[in-house]
């Protein structure tokens, strides 16, 4: 890890724990930093900053008292879930004391050069094809971030001969200062998050940091059909590499006759994608961008075209069933994200939606609804999906419990060649903790219908 020191005597104030805190308060006080755990679950409960006290580490538990920045601060490495308007946050900014995240943390100590993956929707589908295209590229990728570990982790083991390859949030993005990947890419920029960042601005903002520190000598990987992406990209000073699934490009990666084509060099077919939707097209572009750029090699990329079906929950193609394919979409946790999956298909869809009740309408559900030909629908938003169902005129609409009981009606309502699609436009936690859970009774139920 390159400049090492800049830690030592340093009195660093963690605040939130989960995989993120944890592993930054480990490397801060293995630097020498001075550091103090603020968690809110009561110390009894609470594992991890057990463990953290057996080391040394001072550790504070139950709730975030104001009067942590008594004691002296330097800077504050934030969970990024902890919203901004948190008391010790909101305190900590009127006194100038820096706050950010542990991305922040993990760029000023790589020895490797990182991609930096982000986007409301395709993240971890374009993070996993990067890193899968840049095999046997001379170069070891690293996976980190909100895919596979937390980024300071892997910095502490990661060289010059490495390339991190790092999936980020907006979350993570807004506690950034000096965040500085050599290829930036965004891929997209739809309403999401707006309860934690108020407007989608203030998201497109948070997102667009990524761009901020980038020279010359690096790249800006940006989506050109996106008018959005465009302009928060607009004011940087990498290198800018458009792709783009509607428009022809003579430089960066297009579509030209049925063929993807990097600047003026054809790398595929597009018939050799196995990976269905165009959504996941602009994700391989993406990812084809990135990859050449730091040193991928053509046979490995048109390898990982052909053969790459999907990330688990992530419009995964599951199993075929007595000729329907399953497909598991389970990350799909708003409308927009499921929309895309259903448009992704030709053939007839029958589509599992619902799950947790965030008060919005699904008025703008009703145009994706229409290509379905039938909805098996559950969880706290059966009733709203079921009447919007209604308005885009599909004929079979069952309302049911779970993800669970939905599969066999989802079979039974479905013939020869069509869609059986997971793809909810709701988060999971009125009935599962995670959408992972939520994926994984899917396939579950899947089995137990084919057994």
């Amino acid at each position: 890890m390159k400049n090492e020191q800049q830690f030592q005597g340093k009195h660093v104030l963690v605040l939130g724990l989960a995989k993120s805190g944890e592993a930054s308060s480990r490397l801060l006080h293995r630097l020498g930093g001075i550091v103090t755990v603020n968690d809110a679950k009561p110390i009894e409960e609470n594992t991890q900053a057990k463990e953290l006290e057996k080391e040394g580490i001072k550790v504070i538990c139950g709730a975030h008292p104001l009067s942590l920045l008594d004691e002296p601060v330097d800077f504050i490495v934030k969970n990024p879930g902890i919203p901004y308007t948190n008391p010790i946050i909101k305190e900590a900014v009127t006194r100038g004391i820096s706050v950010f995240t542990e991305i922040e943390l993990a760029s000023k100590l790589s020895d490797a050069e990182i991609i930096s993956i982000t986007g409301s929707n395709g993240k971890t589908t374009t993070t996993t094809l990067i890193v899968e295209m840049l095999e046997n590229s001379g170069r070891t990728p690293l996976v980190a971030g909100n895919i596979g570990k937390v980024a300071c982790e892997v910095v502490q083991k990661a060289s010059e001969d490495n390339i991190i390859v790092m999936e980020v949030s907006s979350f993570q993005l807004q506690g950034t200062e000096t965040f500085h990947p050599r290829v930036a890419v965004l891929l997209n920029l739809y309403d999401a998050h707006l309860d934690y960042h108020g407007t989608k601005e203030a998201y497109g903002e948070a997102k667009g940091k990524m761009f901020a520190n980038l020279t010359d000598e690096d790249y800006a990987v940006i989506n050109k059909d996106s008018e959005m992406v465009m302009k928060l990209a607009a004011n940087t000073k990498g290198k800018k590499i458009f792709f783009s699934v509607n428009e022809p490009l003579d430089e960066g990666v297009s579509i030209k006759d049925e063929k993807i084509y990097f600047n003026n060099e054809m790398i595929a077919p597009v018939s050799d994608v196995v990976l269905p939707g165009k959504h996941n097209l602009e994700n391989i572009l993406a990812a084809i961008a990135s990859a050449k750029l730091m040193g991928a090699n053509n046979e490995q990329i048109i390898h990982v075209i052909k053969t790459f079906s999907g990330v688990k929950h992530r419009l995964q193609f599951v199993t075929n069933v007595n000729e329907r394919a399953f497909y598991n979409n389970s990350k799909a946790t708003n409308i927009t994200a499921a929309e895309t999956a259903i448009f992704a298909f030709e053939n007839p869809v029958v589509l599992l939606a619902g799950g947790l009740d965030r008060g919005n309408s699904f008025d703008e559900f009703i145009p994706a609804l229409q290509k379905v030909k039938a909805v098996i629908t559950f969880g706290e938003t059966k009733n709203k999906i079921k009447e919007a169902a209604k308005e885009a005129g599909v004929s079979t609409i069952i309302e049911t419990e779970n993800v669970q009981s939905a599969v066999p009606l989802a079979y039974d309502a479905s013939r020869e060649g069509d869609i059986i699609l997971l793809s909810p436009a709701c988060a999971s936690w009125d009935q599962y903790k995670t959408f992972e859970e939520r994926g994984d009774k899917f396939i579950e139920a899947i089995e137990a219908l084919k057994s």
